[in-house]
């Protein structure tokens, strides 16, 4: 049965089952988001792994990439998307996020541009020949400022915070299982399980037996104060490597700025992959290589391992790669299936 088939309307979720909750749980339990190269405190990485290192996911190799189409749907439909900040946010850091989700759809915004990126993942298509959506704009927004369920979260208990907030009494988020995006954005004091560790963000869909629907959602996490050089690099670099320097932050907040690259991430691969049943490489869905994993740490022509790629430096000595409609962005790369390796607007070829 396609999961992509279910109510649209507000309705009560079915009766939890010993059956359904192991099931639940076994599933969350098998979840290990697929990541490329970032600087992890498990991989030992020197600097001169930094600068020279081999990757298999060099900007321009493609034989051993097999991303494949499973035949599940993508976000054909314009896309909406749903933010729910959890925690305390300053209105600065709200307003650099809005601003690259509203990029995204942009045409007036000069190249290299966040829209230009978009581009990229327009290019996959769902059974019927049908790309993802040009269109992505900002939905509702929700607030949980008093950390309904604490500071440290599970897996499960991220779908319990998408929860509250589509069933809130006041001011729930749509339900809009078809073309929405739901973004849980955690502050810099907020600890989710495997944070810095092995993840900075993920992307899956709800359970009707935890959520009442089916929904697309991603978390990420602001690594601030918690891990900014795991998850935060190149803007700042792990302790434990001496010798390398962090690049100038564009709109100098190292989290946030660090944020934006795995929002896009996550963004581009809800597109293309909702259910985790469309684009991904490798045999095991539940474990997807997908359109930004064979990308991630990439920004620029030349990059692979662990070397960004040629970016750009602006005047102030900020690091980018693209235009948004008011400030400028760093964000990775992702795969481009048609000439089968990583593409981005700022390319040099």
């Amino acid at each position: 049965m396609s999961r992509w088939s279910i109510l649209t309307r507000r309705s009560p979720a079915p009766p939890l089952t010993i059956l359904t909750l192991t099931l639940t749980l076994f599933s969350l339990l098998l979840i290990h988001p697929t990541t490329a190269w970032r600087p992890y405190p498990h991989q030992n990485t020197t600097t001169t792994d930094l600068q020279f290192g081999p990757s298999k996911k060099f900007e321009g190799s493609s034989e051993f990439v097999k991303l494949r189409y499973h035949m599940g749907p993508v976000l054909t439909a314009n896309i909406t998307v749903h933010i729910i900040w959890y925690g305390t946010w300053a209105r600065s850091q709200k307003r650099i996020i809005r601003d690259f989700i509203n990029s995204i759809s942009s045409t007036t915004v000069r190249s290299p541009s966040v829209s230009g990126w978009w581009k990229t993942v327009q290019l996959y298509t769902d059974q019927t020949g049908s790309n993802i959506s040009r269109t992505v704009r900002l939905g509702e927004e929700k607030n949980d400022r008093l950390l309904s369920h604490g500071k440290k979260l599970t897996r499960l208990s991220v779908q319990s915070v998408i929860k509250a907030a589509v069933t809130a009494k006041t001011k729930p988020l749509p339900i809009n299982p078809k073309s929405g995006i739901y973004l849980l954005l955690t502050a810099d004091d907020v600890y989710v399980q495997d944070f810095c560790q092995n993840v900075c963000g993920f992307h899956y869909f709800t359970f009707p037996s935890i959520v009442g629907y089916t929904l697309p959602y991603a978390w990420i996490g602001n690594s601030g104060k918690m891990c900014p050089g795991t998850c935060a690099y190149p803007f700042a670099v792990p302790d434990y490597i001496p010798g390398l320097k962090p690049v100038k932050s564009p709109n100098g907040d190292v989290g946030i700025d660090g944020m934006i690259s795995v929002i896009g991430h996550e963004i581009a691969e809800l597109a293309s992959n909702p259910l985790v049943n469309a684009w991904y490489a490798g045999q095991d869905p539940v474990a997807p290589v997908e359109i930004a994993d064979l990308c991630e740490g990439i920004y620029g022509t030349g990059g692979g391992g662990s070397y960004t790629g040629q970016m750009l430096n602006d005047r102030d000595g900020a690091t980018y790669n693209m235009h948004g409609i008011r400030r400028r962005f760093l964000v990775q790369w992702v795969w481009n299936h048609v000439v089968n390796y990583c593409t981005g607007p700022n390319a040099l070829d």
